[in-house]
């Protein structure tokens, strides 16, 4: 058996109050990564995901955040360096809520937004972080993108053209620091399985099921366990990637 090993390693998860970034943190501490714990306003969310990280024998802090402000960032550094040490792996996975509406109806307001904790997050989490992967020769950059990238469907405008700047940014950056040891990727989720899904019984959609190859969505830990392979050796050839995890829905071309 060829294990996924992070240990001796320290994770730093953007968003980890959220569903998706929840498991994330998780996977990565069962994986034995130490993870600091990003969070906007949801402090109790993240104590419970520090708990269940405890519960595994890893170390974990808890940081508040502005992903979209410099200062703010470079704050959290301060915090997660003193806390744990530098990170090896950054999982960049917050995002700002978007009202989902027709292009001529979404306000100017909504694109900056999703630009900023999309694009920017990805530019000011690199700058403050990447330096020292620079140094060790060895670090994992890995973005949260979305299957909407590819599908460019009806409402999903100021979400899909962030996410677009963040997939060119990332390749560049990818090319700029691959040469020290760091790689650079984005995974892509389809519509995936919470555990707001499980509580409400809303697993099951037909509709979109129908349009998958494996006939299912995806779940939380699949998407986790993904990001778990490209923080590790085992994906130490893999740079510049955009890999849907979304049981096919999508399937990038050459």
């Amino acid at each position: 058996m060829i294990p996924i090993d992070l240990s001796g390693k320290i994770a730093l998860v953007t968003g980890a109050s959220s569903d998706l970034g929840k498991v994330m943190a998780v996977v990565l501490a069962q994986a034995g990564a130490d993870v600091a714990l990003h969070y906007r306003s949801n402090r109790a969310r993240v104590e419970k995901v520090a708990a269940e990280i405890a519960q595994l024998g890893r170390r974990s802090c808890l940081v508040e955040a502005d992903i979209a402000s410099e200062a703010s960032i470079q704050a959290m550094k301060e915090v997660v360096v003193k806390e744990l040490g530098g990170p090896d792996i950054i999982v960049n996975n917050a995002v700002a809520s978007n009202p989902w509406k027709l292009v001529l109806e979404q306000s100017v307001e909504n694109y900056d937004e999703q630009y900023r904790t999309c694009v920017l997050q990805n530019v000011l989490m690199a700058q403050a972080f990447a330096p020292a992967m620079i140094e060790k020769k060895w670090g994992r950059i890995i973005a949260i993108s979305t299957e909407c990238v590819m599908q460019a469907l009806p409402t999903q405008s100021a979400y899909v053209a962030a996410k677009k700047g963040m997939d060119a940014l990332l390749r560049v950056l990818a090319r700029e620091i691959g040469a020290h040891g760091i790689t650079v990727n984005q995974i892509a989720p389809g519509w995936t399985i919470s555990e707001r899904d499980r509580t409400a019984g809303t697993e099951k959609q037909e509709q979109y099921e129908k349009t998958v190859a494996l006939r299912r969505r995806g779940e939380d830990t699949e998407i986790a366990q993904a990001v778990a392979f490209l923080a590790s050796d085992l994906a130490s050839f893999i740079t510049g990637v955009y890999l849907p995890v979304c049981g096919g829905n999508i399937m990038p071309a050459v």
